[in-house]
């Protein structure tokens, strides 16, 4: 049926197509959440702003094909990739893009199956269960493996690429893995980079913002540093990023986690009266200088295995 002609001149209320969506909660939410990575969140906005105008643009009788979603997020291990991927399932889904909104999580072993007739039925499965929000695919480049013949993670692929474009109205899939490697990853199949739109890369964290990270974490989970405790985390900080397997935010996580053990440990040692809610709340530099990694070590790692 043709399409009736449209006054240019028609009013258009973005405000209106925004408005009673929750996106700006959302926004809300990825700010407050993640410290830093202002160019995420920027590209995270542009990408709302993009869906807002093409909602109106509809609304206007304006014909228009759905924009490609499928999204690309290159950065080091704990750099907040998994938590603006779920977000932007959420802004997909209240904005009409997806039909649930949930992400769901996979990795190679999810996908790839071990012997012929193996890796069809796994891939469509996790397809099945992603369809109507996004699928999150992280360490996508190891789907790819040249070196071996017998590898099924080619077949793999092919079965991402029809259903992500057969399906673009109700599935997103995000690749994510190190830049370095998923550059690799998209050259070796340009039918699979064409289909990838939206590239977002996120940078590493500065030390002042992962100490920023670090007293959220403690506050969410009611716990605060001494004026000292805090100088000693910094330092933990400057020290910890120079040394291996550093994994920013996780990192610090972590390493917030085996400070309240020592904190726990040293209260331990006073089971009789005189202790405060100060105490239990209060983690101090000896909490924090213990840790191996002020003497040069890598502090919670078994060395014998594989960075994950």
């Amino acid at each position: 049926m043709e399409q009736a002609p449209v006054d240019d001149d028609t009013p258009v209320d973005l405000r209106a197509a925004y408005d009673g969506t929750g996106v700006d909660e959302v926004l809300v939410q990825l700010d407050r959440e993640l410290i830093g990575l202002k160019p995420v969140k920027t590209r995270i906005r542009e990408i709302a702003a993009l869906l807002v105008v093409e909602r109106a643009r509809k609304q206007v009788g304006l014909a228009t094909g759905a924009p490609s979603l499928h999204m690309s997020f290159t950065g080091h291990p704990g750099t907040g990739k998994t938590t603006v991927a779920e977000r932007i399932s959420d802004i997909l889904h209240r904005l009409g893009y997806v039909r649930k909104g949930h992400l769901v999580t996979a990795t190679r072993d999810d996908l790839v199956g071990q012997y012929i007739g193996h890796t069809a039925p796994k891939t469509r499965e996790m397809l099945k269960r992603a369809m109507g929000g996004v699928l999150f695919i992280d360490e996508a480049y190891y789907l790819y493996r040249p070196e071996n013949e017998r590898d099924y993670g080619a077949e793999a692929i092919e079965i991402l690429l029809q259903v992500m474009e057969n399906n673009r109205d109700d599935l997103v899939v995000i690749f994510a893995g190190y830049k370095d490697r998923m550059d690799v990853f998209y050259q070796s199949n340009p039918g699979l980079s064409s289909r990838v739109a939206n590239h977002i890369d996120f940078p590493d964290y500065t030390a002042e913002e992962l100490l920023a990270i670090a007293k959220l974490i403690m506050a969410a989970e009611s716990y605060r540093f001494s004026e000292e405790g805090s100088a000693a985390f910094s330092d933990y900080i400057q020290r910890r990023m120079q040394l291996p397997f550093f994994a920013n935010a996780r990192s610090i996580r972590n390493a917030i986690d085996r400070a309240r053990m020592r904190q726990a440990n040293r209260l331990f040692k006073h089971l009789g009266p005189g202790l405060t809610k100060r105490d239990l709340i209060t983690i101090e530099a000896s909490d924090i200088t213990a840790s191996r990694v002020f003497q040069g070590e890598v502090e919670g790692l078994d060395p014998s295995l594989p960075l994950t």
